[in-house]
C-alpha cells in the first residue's frame, strides 16, 4: 500500500514538472494565463452563477489542455524528427491548430457567458 501512495506522489510531481515547464518554454501559455486571470476576475465581479461557473471552467480547461497537448506533441515530434520533415510540420500545425479552435470556443462562450451580465453591470454604473 505505501508503494501505491509513494507512486502517486511522484506522478503528481512529474505533472507539476510538465505545468511548470509548459509556463517557463511556452509563450502563448502567459497568455492563456493573462486570459484565465481577467476572465476569472471578471466572472468574480459579476458574481456569476454556478452554472456558468461550470462552462467557464470547462472551457478554461479545455484551451489549457490543449495547449499542454501541443507542447508535448510538439516535444515528440523534435525528438522524432530533429531536422525538417513536411509530416513533423504537419503534426505540428494540426496541434496548434487545436490551440487556435479550444482557444476561438473559450472566446465566444466566454462572450456569451459574460457579455449580458457585464453591459447590465457597466449601463448601471455609468446610465444610473
Amino acid at each position: 500500500m505505501k508503494a501505491f501512495f509513494v507512486s502517486r506522489i511522484a506522478a503528481f510531481r512529474y505533472a507539476f514538472q510538465g505545468w511548470e515547464y509548459v509556463l517557463r518554454t511556452q509563450r502563448n501559455a502567459w497568455i492563456h494565463a493573462l486570459a484565465t486571470t481577467c476572465v476569472v476576475g471578471l466572472a468574480l465581479w459579476l458574481a456569476l452563477p454556478a452554472r456558468d461557473w461550470a462552462v467557464l471552467v470547462l472551457v478554461i480547461a479545455l484551451v489549457w489542455s490543449a495547449e499542454f497537448f501541443n507542447t508535448a506533441i510538439e516535444a515528440i515530434v523534435d525528438l522524432a524528427s530533429p531536422t525538417y520533415h513536411r509530416l513533423a510540420k504537419v503534426g505540428k500545425d494540426v496541434a496548434a491548430a487545436a490551440v487556435l479552435i479550444a482557444a476561438g470556443s473559450a472566446v465566444l462562450v466566454g462572450l456569451l457567458l459574460l457579455g449580458p451580465p457585464l453591459l447590465l453591470k457597466l449601463n448601471a454604473l455609468f446610465v444610473g
